[in-house]
């Protein structure tokens, strides 16, 4: 067995165990082997860690000229790019995802940081049209204070960045609390936050389970901004501990998210697209178009090359460069997709392919790609989201049926629309309740393209030039401009 890697929490500069001296293991999903092993915080670690980020914030960083701040998030931006191959070499051990693309997408996330960089000064206040003689009333943005987020296992140099570089361009500093799943990739990345010399406590990490560690984290009094990316039910535990310290909350909790082709559409594009948004990354994605309703006129024959393009996909090792699907996270997510296969299959669902364990689970967690028809989207596959190469398929007839099926959906982040009427491209697309649709595309990003949802999708946006201001409250100022002593208040009429 190879040797564990053994990492420390990055709190104030400095890298430490738990107070407790407790760790845990974290499992290469590609054999199931612990491969690295991390501290297990608790309260006393977050409190340690949100100590120091005030003691950062109140200190000189929030004073910082913005251009001053800029330079620190461009350095971030070039370290990723210099350790995009490392950083994805980690990822890819501790996610299973495939190396190809977390080195690309560590390459690529440094966009975020020199995007922010550059709106860094560019977030301005205004001047008020007020109601009142010789005043003079402006708005300024200050910083928050302390933020916390709270970053999932999957895709997390991407939703690490889009709380991040925001909270340090607008002078705000951060504890960060990795997954517990794979928490190995954010200590690599403090190792990069410490070598370009952010100010010590401007940037923490933490590693530690919901309890006690995200508890104490997101219920601390100095806590005055949560960023989470995760499930519904750890956001309600997030909303009920932001009432003890009375925090701002944006969530981002993934969604079901439906596709829709009609018969027009291109085909070759909407394979493709099909393809890249439900078995890439084995469909761990929030925006995984799980959920694909298909025209009556070209139902059978879109099906099958569907079916056909599903089974030519190539799984295997995350790091071998032919690999096009790699392992899930972990068991107890194959587990719960298997659970809901065998439901939908018992209440009606038709397996086309895939549907069960790879013969490479015997060591990790290897789940081909698979297809079910679906009579109706009420089916366990079809409602739930099981983060999972699994793609629920449906016929509709006609627009207004696609878009009321579209829209009975509790979740609402992500959607997609397979058309060549752009006149229809725009009615669908305006109708679903979804905060993004992609019309003839699927499963891109932006540094400048807002990312969230609707609905049990959560609420407030990610990237984007008005997530900046997320990261700011406004500040009224009053100028008596008048060379006059004030009315006496008492005096009336």
């Amino acid at each position: 067995m190879p040797e564990i890697k053994k990492y420390k929490m990055f709190i104030d500069g400095e890298w430490v165990d738990s107070e407790s001296r407790k760790t845990f293991q974290s499992l290469n999903p590609e054999n199931n082997e612990p491969w690295a092993e991390v501290p297990e915080a608790d309260e006393k670690d977050v409190d340690r860690a949100v100590n120091a980020a005030q003691i950062a914030f109140e200190g000189a960083w929030s004073k910082l000229f913005p251009r001053e701040r800029a330079k620190y998030l461009k350095a971030i931006a070039d370290q990723l790019r210099e350790n995009a191959e490392l950083l994805g070499k980690i990822e890819t051990i501790d996610t299973g995802k495939l190396f190809k693309e977390t080195k690309t997408q560590a390459n690529y996330i440094a966009e975020y940081y020199d995007y922010y960089a550059g709106l860094a000064d560019k977030v301005e206040g205004t001047v008020l049209p007020i109601d009142k003689p010789n005043m003079q009333v402006i708005t300024t943005r200050v910083p928050i204070g302390v933020v916390a987020a709270i970053i999932p296992w999957n895709s997390q140099m991407l939703l690490t960045a889009v709380k991040l570089a925001p909270a340090l361009a607008m002078g705000n500093t951060v504890v960060i609390k990795s997954s517990e799943l794979a928490p190995a990739t954010l200590f690599e990345f403090a190792k990069l936050i410490e070598k370009v010399g952010v100010p010590r406590g401007v940037v923490n990490i933490v590693s530690g389970f919901g309890e006690p560690c995200g508890r104490a984290l997101t219920s601390h009094k100095l806590v005055e901004r949560v960023a989470f990316t995760g499930g519904p039910e750890t956001a309600r535990h997030i909303i009920r501990n932001s009432a003890d310290n009375l925090s701002q909350v944006s969530l981002e909790l993934g969604g079901k998210s439906p596709v829709t082709v009609f018969e027009d559409a291109d085909q070759e594009n909407a394979l493709n697209g099909i393809t890249a948004g439900i078995f890439g990354a084995s469909g761990q994605s929030c925006i995984a178009g799980s959920r694909l309703y298909i025209q009556n006129s070209i139902y059978d024959s879109f099906l099958e090359k569907i079916v056909t393009r599903a089974n030519k996909i190539k799984l295997g090792p995350p790091m071998d460069s032919e690999t096009q699907m790699g392992p899930l996270s972990s068991l107890k997510q194959l587990e719960i997709i298997e659970k809901n296969i065998k439901l939908t299959i018992d209440q009606g669902g038709k397996l086309r392919c895939g549907g069960k364990r790879h013969a490479m689970s015997n060591k990790g967690y290897y789940f081909p790609p698979t297809v079910i028809e679906c009579d109706n989207h009420n089916l366990p596959t079809a409602e739930n989201e099981l983060f999972g190469p699994v793609l629920s398929v449906m016929k509709f007839n006609d627009e207004n049926e696609v878009i009321n099926k579209m829209n009975d959906n509790q979740y609402g982040l992500s959607s997609g629309v397979y058309t060549k009427n752009i006149n229809r491209g725009l009615r669908v697309s305006n109708a679903i309740r979804a905060g993004i649709t992609f019309v003839n595309t699927y499963r891109l990003i932006s540094p400048s393209a807002p990312f969230g949802g609707m609905k049990d999708s959560g609420y407030g946006k990610e990237a984007g030039i008005e997530s900046i201001k997320d990261y700011t409250r406004i500040k009224t100022t009053w100028f008596n401009t008048s060379d006059k002593p004030m009315d006496d208040p008492f005096t009336m009429g």
